[in-house]
């Protein structure tokens, strides 16, 4: 039997996602009698580019467990050298688990369809799964439920806003997005098709508006990680902040309205949030964050056997 994955949402139901949330919750509530749950396992971290939090929540989450993680990265393996399908023949067979952050989203399906082991998503150039089961945790925590929620996603489309698109319209969350650039290499109209169908899915421009009955705004770097500090993408950066400056999460902006106000970081402050908004008395941004952890430890107990 082929073990289920976790590249997107695509093939999790709404049912199942709002079962991991639950299992989320209940992790962070109740850890002790889940520390040995998965004693004798293993997990395959496999980085292609630079990461903080998935690294930190997927490793602890392990350890915390009961289990054992692999760091790997991507330079000093063999994956530089030799086709990606041959090392995860070899690979799966001796770990239980393999999570990934890759730079391209065919790479992963490559590692999953030669998978025997589970293959999480880490985050690629168009999706971020375990990101977004941590902020659907984090806002049910905050709300006590999801269905009927207003969220409001304010920045560039790219792969955080896919995810939570497709993870808010399969969990009956409303999502109204903002987004004057969409990152070309994102796009998914599979998924925005999908949502739409759903009557859950919004789009617009005009981001005051959008927040006044939100419960919640998010946004997100407008500049993909790898390519923040890149010379070669210095024109395109400085292009984006000025078309991105008046689309900043910032109290004028929040204004009238009562939403808390969520970013999966990394942050650049004073780009797409300012420093009030950060560190002001309406940002979750660091209870979502360490929300990652439980998120983690629900998805690995789920896929592993």
């Amino acid at each position: 039997m082929r073990p289920k994955h976790m590249l997107n949402f695509k093939n999790w139901s709404g049912d199942e996602l709002l079962r991991l949330i639950d299992l989320s919750m209940e992790v962070k509530r109740n850890p002790k009698p889940l520390c040995k749950a998965l004693d004798g396992k293993s997990l395959a971290m496999i980085f292609q580019k630079t990461s903080t939090r998935t690294r930190t929540s997927f490793e602890v989450a392990m350890t915390q467990l009961g289990g054992h993680a692999i760091y790997m990265d991507w330079k000093t393996t063999q994956f530089v050298l030799a086709d990606i399908r041959d090392e995860v023949r070899y690979l799966s067979r001796n770990v239980d688990c393999i999570m990934a952050r890759l730079l391209r989203h065919l790479d992963l399906k490559l590692m999953a369809e030669s998978s025997l082991a589970p293959v999480i998503n880490g985050c690629d150039e168009k999706y971020h799964p375990s990101q977004v089961i941590a902020d659907l945790m984090t806002m049910k925590e905050k709300k006590g439920y999801l269905e009927g929620l207003r969220v409001v996603y304010i920045g560039v489309h790219n792969n955080v806003c896919n995810s939570l698109i497709e993870g808010c319209t399969k969990v009956g969350v409303e999502i109204t997005i903002v987004t004057p650039i969409i990152h070309e290499l994102a796009w998914d109209e599979e998924l925005i098709e999908e949502a739409k169908r759903t009557g859950l899915y919004k789009m617009t421009l005009n981001a005051k508006e959008a927040v006044k009955e939100a419960d919640f705004v998010y946004t997100d770097t407008w500049v993909d990680m790898e390519l923040f500090l890149d010379p070669a993408f210095k024109e395109e950066k400085e292009r984006r902040v000025k078309l991105m400056m008046p689309y900043q999460v910032n109290e004028a902006l929040l204004e009238g309205s009562k939403a808390l106000v969520m970013h999966d970081m990394p942050i650049h402050r004073g780009y797409e949030i300012s420093d009030d908004v950060v560190d002001g008395k309406r940002s979750i941004i660091y209870e979502q964050s360490e929300n990652r952890l439980y998120a983690a430890k629900a998805i690995l107990l789920t896929l592993i056997k």
